[in-house]
């Protein structure tokens, strides 16, 4: 089943390209508005699943094109992101350690929304490609064994990053936690519908160019192990995000007037637009490509703007 937002928050089904509301069904969740029904829902899924089901088979559907569609969890209590995650087309030798971070819930931006780079003086802006677990149910020190049932569904997600922020050293609150840089969408789809997350396909599109292409398989601390080890630092919540990183050979910078699309194999794509006030400029070009060429740092420097050097 695919679950979206659609519009002023009104729960809907995605059928094909058609969405049928199915708020009604679900309205005795306790909530305090429609944003919350999502996290109500899917702690009470077991209990409402068929009356999901039965309105969205009874109900009219109106097409996707016709809706605004919304972030799938617009207030999620946690974003735990998953740092270094991929063995990077096997350019990493060695299996890095684990580690992850923390975004706030109030960077959630959704389909076809704006994410806007602040004026900071950032070395490059990008945004990285990335599976997103939703989880189901309360998860505290899961085992691996066990981790796979704790997961409600799975989503599309973009981690934005202000890189290279001053001082060296105070990195991942500033860098990761702006406004607008945590795009979710467009839809959840349930975990039934997707019985290997650990092969899928990821591409993002800047443009219409692809900038990044990868798999899942990939992933140096598979999925299991992530929430293993997250669940082992603190309790995971239903609704929460589990993003479980990206292949950073693709990043690139991300620009005023750039249309994004991020697409996960049996999800769908994820369209979020790049708007920059002071308009500055950086190379087209990935991580791997400025490397390839000899570039000093990790990425592409500023060509011009406020803060160029």
């Amino acid at each position: 089943m695919k679950l979206c937002y659609f519009n002023d928050y009104r729960l809907g089904v995605i059928k094909g390209d058609t969405v049928v509301d199915v708020t009604d069904a679900v309205k005795d969740i306790p909530h305090l508005d429609n944003r919350d029904l999502i996290i109500g829902l899917i702690a009470r899924w077991d209990s409402h699943k068929a009356k999901v089901e039965q309105a969205a088979a009874a109900g009219k559907g109106v097409s996707l094109g016709s809706v605004r569609l919304r972030a799938p969890v617009p207030k999620p209590g946690n974003i735990v992101c998953m740092a270094v995650n991929y063995m990077e087309d096997g350019t990493l030798k060695e299996k890095p350690q684990i580690n992850a971070f923390h975004k706030a819930a109030t960077a959630v931006i959704g389909d076809g929304d704006t994410m806007v780079l602040p004026d900071v003086p950032a070395t490059i802006f990008e945004g990285e490609a990335e599976l997103a677990l939703v989880i189901g149910k309360r998860a505290t020190r899961v085992p691996q064994a066990e981790a796979m049932n704790y997961i409600f569904g799975y989503t599309c997600f973009i981690d934005g990053s202000a890189r290279g922020l001053p001082p060296p050293g105070n990195v991942f609150f500033q860098m990761k936690s702006r406004d607008t840089f945590a795009p979710i969408g467009p839809c959840i789809v349930t975990a039934d519908e997707i019985p290997d997350p650990q092969n899928l396909a990821i591409s993002l599109t800047n443009n219409g160019q692809v900038m990044q292409k990868f798999n899942t398989n990939d992933m140096a601390h598979k999925i299991p192990r992530c929430i293993e080890w997250a669940s082992s630092i603190h309790t995971l919540e239903p609704g929460d995000i589990l993003a479980t990183g990206t292949n950073h050979r693709g990043l690139n910078a991300f620009m005023d007037g750039d249309k994004i699309e991020l697409t996960v194999e049996k999800i769908g794509t994820l369209h979020v637009s790049v708007k920059d006030e002071l308009k500055r400029t950086w190379a087209r070009t990935t991580r791997s490509q400025h490397k390839d060429k000899g570039g000093e740092g990790p990425h592409t420097p500023q060509l011009t703007g406020k803060y160029a050097k």
